[in-house]
């Protein structure tokens, strides 16, 4: 690695589960971070903005510098960190389900592998298995690499989980829609709310469910309210974000597909085509509105369509996807 060599790239945010897919499903969407790793002549340099650009650390337990570290690990390199320059901008929000974290891993362990020589770099199915073990599963790591719809599961083996994906082409007239808050959940919270044991009629309602979901988004949008009703997680994080919730039940009855995007708190309907879409976001501007009109502490929602990122994770200044398969 050369003083002076460079890579840059983009990596789309994602929102994970999607109703009934809990831990396996993951949608990537159109709003990217980006980044530029650098090869200096020594020290760690940090250039970073947008969100979270004022509470991450600026020292070698930044997180892209972990996943660097963890990529170059991973390719059998040791050794004291050499120098780096890290330019950053953030658009995907912080603790808002729109898998920040996982793209933040993404972007440190593909800049990573990308500076090693190209005997060394890594092949996509481990740095699937590298970004997955630090982020500790692979939903929203798999769409945020791969593009699209991935359906994403692990494989027993004696060091830990083999971590797998499947990538699925998502329907041209599937339109998401996002209404991101101006508060936060942890994930560990929201992810705690949940019972360990669930009862089969749940489990097989949810099988089901998730198996529609598939279905809907790869050829028939018009089933994606129905494929999105939940029965595992969604009800018992309420006490963790009820705004989120309230705005989900209100807009399921009005006959929108929406869910809890990832651990929340950010709702996703996913429409059926643009005008659906349009009405969606309209619809979400009217119950904040209504909700901050009954009380002043209420949460104010941006709302905004975005396109589903069909490409995953992109070398920049090749203008390539990772994905070749």
């Amino acid at each position: 690695m050369p003083v002076g060599a460079r890579v840059s790239l983009r990596v789309p945010a994602s929102s994970a589960n999607l109703g009934p897919g809990y831990d396996t499903m993951g949608l990537a969407l159109g709003l990217y971070d980006e980044l530029t790793v650098t090869r200096t002549a020594e020290g760690l340099a940090f250039e970073l903005e947008g969100e979270g650009a004022q509470t991450v650390p600026r020292t070698p337990e930044h997180l892209i510098v972990r996943a660097i570290r963890a990529a170059w690990a991973a390719a059998g390199l040791t050794g004291e960190l050499p120098g780096l320059g890290i330019r950053a901008r953030g658009r995907i929000p912080h603790s808002r389900g729109l898998g920040s974290s996982a793209s933040a891993i993404l972007a440190g362990v593909v800049a990573g592998s990308a500076l090693l020589p190209e005997d060394l770099r890594l092949s996509e199915q481990a740095l699937l298995q590298v970004c997955s073990d630090l982020e500790g599963h692979p939903d929203n790591v798999a769409p945020s690499l791969f593009g699209g719809l991935a359906i994403s599961w692990g494989e027993e083996h004696p060091e830990g989980p083999r971590w797998r994906s499947a990538r699925v082409p998502v329907d041209p007239r599937v339109h998401p829609v996002v209404a991101v808050p101006d508060y936060e959940v942890s994930t560990r919270l929201a992810r705690e709310l949940i019972p360990a044991q669930v009862p089969h009629a749940l489990a097989a309602a949810d099988a089901g469910r998730a198996a529609l979901l598939v279905r809907a988004l790869s050829g028939a949008p018009e089933l994606l309210p129905a494929a999105t009703r939940d029965y595992l997680h969604q009800e018992h994080r309420c006490e963790a974000m009820v705004p989120t919730a309230r705005m989900v039940r209100a807009l399921r009855d009005r006959g929108f597909a929406a869910v809890v995007s990832g651990a929340g708190p950010s709702v996703l309907v996913l429409a059926e085509s643009a005008d659906r879409a349009e009405q969606a976001a309209r619809e979400m501007r009217h119950l904040g509105a209504e909700a901050a009109g009954q009380d002043p502490a209420a949460p104010h929602w941006r709302i905004e369509g975005l396109a589903i990122d069909a490409s995953g994770v992109t070398l920049v200044d090749e203008e390539r996807p990772i994905r070749r398969r």
